[in-house]
């Protein structure tokens, strides 16, 4: 799997739904709808990860599945988690049959690598795979875009009101309370936790002032900030000309960085 020029990028897009979501917004011309639909996605993989390399779900198919029916069928965000994991769970096979495809080039790394060709190993570990997302991931997307979106969108108008399209909506707007939770698990800081019930907390109480993502960041930022300072994070860059407090703990830094080189 290559993380270097194009293989980075379709790396990023695979991982990322925001990034899925920002193209489909551009193309369709509905930035604000799409970012806003693909959001929503975004929290249902915020802790997915890929041990070993199996992906229980391929996060970008599934946004680009799920953000063209709900913009074609004017559906909210739940109705588009609702198609978005079907979507996903479908695109992991799709996923792992790039990985089958891929060991067909194995010998031709080891070739190149005995023969210490760079220009061929370069070709055989970041071009092939490349080559093969781009064949094997455009061609089938784009078929299910243009034959199935409408189709989706259409039969989802047609379950509006109905109790499984409930049903689908409860449950989406559960699984992105379950993104966060597995994110905060794999974290696994209980210190921490106390910084997540503020934040949540704040944008419950505050709801009805309209503060925007931006300004939750800034002040994400400088609470962080007043936590690494009150826990000391910042001692060796102020020791040299800083307070009292600083100046008394500087020398023993200083001891224990000369005793940790020699």
């Amino acid at each position: 799997m290559s993380r270097w020029l194009l293989g980075g990028a379709t790396l990023t897009l695979r991982f990322s739904p925001l990034m899925t979501g920002f193209f489909v917004g551009l193309v369709m011309g509905d930035m604000k709808s799409a970012m806003t639909v693909t959001a929503a996605i975004q929290l249902i993989y915020m802790g997915v990860f890929s041990p070993g390399g199996t992906m229980p779900s391929e996060p970008a198919i599934a946004a680009a599945i799920a953000v063209p029916v709900a913009l074609l069928g004017n559906k909210d965000p739940n109705a588009a988690i609702a198609v978005a994991v079907p979507a996903g769970l479908l695109g992991s096979y799709l996923y792992q049959f790039r990985f089958f495809l891929n060991t067909f080039f194995g010998k031709m790394i080891d070739r190149a690598v005995a023969e210490l060709n760079e220009r061929k190993m370069a070709f055989a570990i970041i071009w092939v795979p490349t080559i093969i997302s781009f064949l094997l991931f455009t061609p089938l997307i784009f078929v299910s875009l243009y034959f199935g979106a409408p189709v989706i969108a259409s039969v989802v108008k047609g379950l509006e009101g109905t109790v499984l399209f409930h049903v689908l909506t409860v449950v989406g707007g559960g699984l992105a309370a379950i993104g966060i939770a597995v994110t905060i698990y794999v974290i696994g800081k209980r210190e921490y936790l106390a910084f997540f019930f503020l934040a949540y907390f704040m944008s419950v109480m505050l709801k009805s002032l309209n503060i925007t993502m931006v300004t939750y960041a800034i002040i994400g930022t400088l609470l962080a900030f007043i936590f690494v300072m009150a826990k000391g994070g910042f001692s060796k860059s102020g020791g040299s000309g800083g307070t009292p407090a600083a100046d008394t703990g500087a020398a023993v830094i200083t001891d224990d960085d000369d005793d940790d080189d020699f």
